[in-house]
C-alpha cells in the first residue's frame, strides 16, 4: 500500500481502537445532533468509495480530465493539500453523507471496512497513476482535478481532520 495511505489506516486507527458497538454509537457529549463515531467512519468509507467509482469511470474513458482548476480551486488545493489545512464546520456533500445507524459495530468491524476500502482504492490510483502520470487527471467537485498524488494526500488531510473528532468524542466520554 502506498506510503500515504499506510499513514492514513494509521492515522484513524489509534482513535478507532478498542472500542465496542455501543461505544461507536457515541456523539460529542454537547452536541447529540453530529456524527456518531461510527457515522464519521461510515462518512470516510463513502468518500472512499465515491473517489473509486470517479477515477474508474475516468480510467475507463481513458483520458485526464480536461477540466482546469479555477483560481478559487488551486487557493483550496493550496490550503488543504499543500498546507494540510481542513476547513472546520463544511457540511458534507449529500453522496457522502452518512445514514443514520441501523447496525452498530465495533472498531475491528470499521477498521476491517476501513481496509478494505482503503486497498480497493489504493489498486485504482495505481492504475490511474499508471496511465495518467502525475498530471491532474480526475476532478473532485470543490478541489477541482487533482493528480494521484493530490488526492491521495487530500485523503489523508481529510481523515486526520476527522480523526480529531473521533479522538475528542473519545476523550468527552472517558474512553
Amino acid at each position: 500500500m502506498n506510503t500515504l495511505f499506510l499513514q492514513l489506516e494509521q492515522t484513524l486507527t489509534g482513535p478507532l481502537q478498542s472500542l465496542d458497538a455501543q461505544q461507536t454509537q457515541l456523539h460529542p457529549i454537547a452536541h447529540s445532533d453530529k456524527w456518531t463515531i461510527q457515522q464519521i467512519t461510515e462518512h470516510l468509507l463513502l468518500t472512499y468509495r465515491s473517489t473509486c467509482g470517479a477515477v474508474e469511470s475516468r480510467l475507463d474513458k481513458g483520458h485526464p480530465t480536461a477540466a482546469r482548476s479555477t483560481v478559487k480551486q488551486r487557493l483550496a488545493q493550496f490550503t488543504l493539500i499543500t498546507c494540510g489545512f481542513f476547513p472546520e464546520g463544511r457540511p458534507s456533500p449529500a453522496m457522502v453523507t452518512p445514514a443514520p445507524t441501523i447496525e452498530p459495530l465495533t472498531s475491528p468491524q470499521l477498521l476491517e471496512q476501513l481496509h478494505q476500502a482503503l486497498t480497493a482504492m489504493d489498486t485504482v490510483f495505481d492504475q490511474a497513476q499508471a496511465t495518467f502520470g502525475n498530471q491532474p487527471a480526475i476532478s473532485h467537485q470543490i478541489l477541482g482535478p487533482l493528480s494521484v498524488r493530490q488526492w491521495r494526500r487530500f485523503h489523508l488531510v481529510h481523515a486526520r481532520h476527522h480523526a480529531k473528532q473521533i479522538a475528542a468524542i473519545r476523550r468527552a466520554h472517558g474512553l
